[in-house]
């Protein structure tokens, strides 16, 4: 994400739900951000021609709706043996009119939907996209072309964002509204490559949509992403359902990346091993107590009075062997008397 100059933004979070049913991609994202900025552009590679509309925020705001799908189960669990925070460890002072295009870019399309003004662009180098966005009043790294050369070799298009704010003096700040992409896709790609230019760690949510549970081909330069749900959408699932009929599984991804500059790629989608079901589970871990008394002081101080017990018991049953008798000294023989 691209700001005005002088100006800055960073992406906070990254929410997407990816559809794919084996001939078309669908992608509805969400981003969250944080800076300064009144206005800022965004760069979408896609594998082929992409239709752009407005997406439904019920996907993201609606947690009974779309949300409750991916909730994690809450436990207790009880341990033994007292940790950090237990009796007898227990620490309580711890807190918690837009100008003509570039040359070398071709425009298929430019509107108007909400907020963003959307163009969808071809180009030819990594400098032709550069050059359109730099016509537009934006400063562009350097490095972007760069990142951009693997999508100009592979013949992708792009779709470019520019953000601004119904109101006028108004930050570009917290969650914005969702935009909806379908393109043609042999195989589900999620693009990320572009995300190696952030300034700060970066983090996904990204929920997959198919007739079986996905996994990522890697983790491409991030930390190992975490399945936190695996399992079958109904159509009463409110947006998600809906969005959901003919592709019901949903495999629920989160993934972060504290070094950005480490990513070497996009997340390639493919089928899971098997279609089972996860379901998170968070556990609230408590120190198992009987009658209010910790049961590990229980059993150790019961361990320590039956082994006095017996301790007892074995010098009260031990016999009490007599000394051995005192015999007399043996006589002195009278000494000769002497001269």
């Amino acid at each position: 994400m691209v700001p005005d100059p002088a100006t800055r933004i960073s992406v906070a979070g990254e929410q997407s739900v990816l559809r794919w049913d084996g001939r078309r991609e669908q992608i509805v994202m969400r981003l969250t951000v944080n800076g300064d900025a009144r206005h800022a552009a965004w760069i979408m590679p896609v594998p082929d021609r992409a239709t752009v509309t407005l997406g439904d925020p019920a996907l993201f705001d609606q947690p009974a709706q779309a949300v409750q799908p991916v909730q994690p189960v809450h436990r207790t669990r009880y341990h033994f043996w007292p940790k950090n925070g237990d009796w007898p460890f227990d620490d309580h002072d711890t807190a918690a009119g837009a100008p003509a295009p570039a040359a070398g870019v071709g425009v298929v399309d430019r509107r108007r939907l909400g907020p963003f003004d959307v163009a969808r662009l071809t180009a030819t180098d990594p400098a032709a996209l550069g050059d359109w966005l730099h016509t537009h009043g934006f400063s562009l790294p350097a490095r972007l072309k760069t990142a951009l050369q693997p999508y100009v070799d592979r013949h992708w298009e792009y779709v470019a964002v520019r953000l601004a704010p119904d109101t006028t003096g108004t930050t570009l700040h917290g969650a914005l509204d969702p935009l909806h992409l379908t393109f043609a896709a042999d195989s589900p790609v999620y693009p990320m490559r572009l995300s190696r230019l952030a300034s700060t760690p970066q983090s996904l949510a990204l929920y997959v949509l198919a007739a079986h549970r996905m996994a990522t081909r890697t983790a491409i330069g991030g930390l190992r992403p975490s399945v936190v749900f695996a399992g079958r959408v109904h159509p009463h699932d409110g947006a998600l359902g809906r969005l959901a009929a003919g592709t019901p599984y949903l495999t629920a991804l989160t993934q972060r990346f504290p070094e950005p500059a480490r990513i070497t790629g996009d997340h390639e989608l493919v089928r899971a091993a098997a279609d089972t079901p996860v379901q998170q589970v968070i556990y609230a871990d408590r120190l198992r107590e009987v009658a209010g008394i910790p049961a590990w002081l229980l059993t150790v101080g019961g361990a320590l009075v039956a082994a006095v017990a017996v301790i007892v018991v074995r010098r009260r049953r031990r016999p009490v062997i007599p000394p051995p008798p005192v015999r007399p000294p043996p006589p002195v023989a009278p000494s000769a008397p002497v001269g």
